[in-house]
């Protein structure tokens, strides 16, 4: 059964730092929208306080968690244990994005590792903590994390990956605009 919480308490958090991979889920208002779920890995999830989070976002295929946390905010982050103790997590709350070259990217950046194809952060002012069993979750060995994305994003350089996030990242599936679409702004420092 599970239980709930009004913030991250520090068994929480400990949990979380201890995960290499996390999902993140948002929705558009439209009913016949489509519902995003994305897996993110790479160290870069960070628990802010007892109700604020956020992860270093990178250029990727599309941006639908950045439109849909602009056109209303609801996001939801889940953390399975595929080691030792079963164990669910997940995190309800308020989403944005933070771009770079912005006040609140000065202010939050040096809290994450920024890469060249960091496109943005995520943060999310949650709400409601859950915890549940996790016991139908598999185990898995951890081996490490892939190079892929590190090396794709070397070939494009600065300019390539600007004309990538132009190409892919200003909309979502559905239409609708993200804030690096609103802003125009597709270059990453």
């Amino acid at each position: 059964m599970g239980k709930f919480h009004d913030f991250i308490k520090p068994a929480h958090r400990e949990f979380i730092e201890k995960q290499h991979i996390f999902f993140v889920s948002t929705a558009p208002l439209s009913a016949d929208g489509h519902v995003n779920l994305s897996p993110k890995g790479l160290d870069c999830f960070r628990v802010l306080s007892e109700s604020q989070v956020g992860y270093m976002d990178l250029v990727s295929s599309g941006n639908e968690t950045s439109a849909h946390t602009l056109e209303n905010g609801r996001i939801t982050f889940m953390f399975c244990s595929f080691e030792g103790a079963p164990n669910i997590l997940r995190l309800y709350g308020q989403g944005r994005t933070v771009l770079p070259g912005t006040a609140d990217w000065d202010h939050y950046a040096p809290l994450f590792t920024i890469y060249p194809s960091t496109r943005q952060l995520i943060l999310a002012d949650i709400e409601l903590v859950q915890t549940s069993c996790g016991f139908g979750v598999p185990l898995f060995e951890y081996v490490g994390e892939r190079d892929i994305h590190f090396d794709w994003a070397e070939k494009k350089g600065e300019t390539g990956l600007a004309q990538y996030v132009k190409q892919n990242n200003l909309t979502s599936l559905d239409g609708l605009p993200t804030p690096l679409g609103l802003t125009k702004q597709t270059t990453h420092s």
